[in-house]
Order: structure tokens, then C-alpha cells, then sequence
């Protein structure tokens, strides 16, 4: 049975790891892909929702990362992929970027709530609902779906606004695992939804 989309009358969106550099990687077989993360926030935005921007970010050095993290350990053993969380690369696409006092969280693992104070800035605006999407679905999504799901929010993830690498294990989160902890929905559905 399908979970049916949260009252997001409490409800904040997460958008995430969505850096210009994670972009052009991740959606090059989807063209579209912005332009649907583009509408689902001006969306939430003229509906008042909260939206939160997540991003990777590192301090010179790296030295947040652990070389017990096999993940970031890669990054960080790597000036190529350092290439990917520093300069202009590390920017938010400007079709995602926070638009006045939008919040940023800046993130040093997997997980939007890992390290982070994300907990404490839904518990002070009272958000019990969070809507997700962002890059990859076997990273970022993944592990804030279940950081979320742990600690009782109501959850929905905007499938058409994720995407992964691995387009069998994008199709197999969003379509057989998401739904047993969140609402699964496409932009437009979100879109018609939130306009309500």
C-alpha cells in the first residue's frame, strides 16, 4: 500500500547535495532534471514552505574526514574529486540556489543530520514533515530518508528529483524501498499537491 502525501502544512523541504558540479554529473541523461527541481521549489516557496538547502563542505585540508570514512577517505585521497566541494564547483546550481534567508546546512557526511545542527532547525520552526530530493538517492537521500524516518518525521521524496549513477539502484530506492518509510511522488504531483 502506497503511503499517501504527508499535511505539509508543517513541512520543510530538503534540497540537497545539489552542487553545479554533482549536477552536470549525475543528470547528463536528464536534461529536464533541474528544470523539474527548479519548479518543485518555486512551488514550496510560494506556498510559505521552509526550505533548507544541504551542501558538502570541507575546510581546508579535509580534516573532518577520516580515513575510516571509505566514502570521503576517496575524496579526500583525490584532487580531482576535491574539485568537486571547493571553488565555483561547490556552489548550489543557480536553478537550486537559496533565494533571501533560505537556510544552508553544511554537511561533512552521508546524512543531512549527521554533524549537523539540521535537528535543531526543525525543532525550533516545529517542522515535523520533511520533503526530500537531491543527489545521489543511494547517498544523501538514502541516508537522511532513514535518519528521518528514525526519529518519527513524516517523509516524502520527490522521486523525479533525485537521481544516482546507478540507474537500477535509483529505480529500485525510489520505487521498492522509499515507499515502505515515505510518500513517493513525482515534481508534478508535488507541484499540484503544494498548490492546494
Amino acid at each position: 500500500m502506497a503511503i499517501p502525501l504527508p499535511d505539509l502544512q508543517r513541512a520543510a523541504l530538503l534540497s540537497m547535495d545539489l552542487h553545479s558540479s554533482i549536477v552536470s554529473i549525475y543528470t547528463q541523461n536528464d536534461p529536464e532534471y533541474i528544470t523539474r527541481v527548479a519548479a518543485v521549489l518555486h512551488t514550496a516557496r510560494k506556498r510559505g514552505m521552509q526550505i533548507i538547502h544541504v551542501r558538502v563542505g570541507f575546510r581546508p585540508g579535509m580534516p573532518e574526514i577520516s580515513e575510516r570514512n571509505v566514502l570521503f577517505a576517496a575524496v579526500k585521497a583525490n584532487p580531482q574529486w576535491q574539485q568537486l566541494f571547493s571553488g565555483p564547483n561547490s556552489a548550489i546550481h543557480s536553478a537550486a540556489a537559496p533565494v533571501g534567508d533560505e537556510t544552508v546546512i553544511t554537511k561533512h557526511r552521508g546524512s543531512a543530520f549527521t554533524g549537523t545542527d539540521l535537528e535543531m532547525i526543525l525543532r525550533a520552526n516545529d517542522i515535523d514533515t520533511l520533503v526530500l530530493l537531491g543527489i545521489a538517492t543511494s547517498g544523501v537521500v538514502l541516508a537522511t530518508l532513514l535518519h528521518a524516518a528514525d526519529a518519527d518525521y513524516q517523509l516524502a521524496v520527490v522521486g523525479d528529483c533525485c537521481a544516482d549513477r546507478d540507474p537500477d539502484l535509483h529505480a529500485a530506492l525510489i520505487e521498492r524501498y522509499f515507499p515502505r518509510m515515505a510518500a513517493v511522488i513525482d515534481a508534478a504531483g508535488f507541484c499540484e499537491a503544494a498548490a492546494q
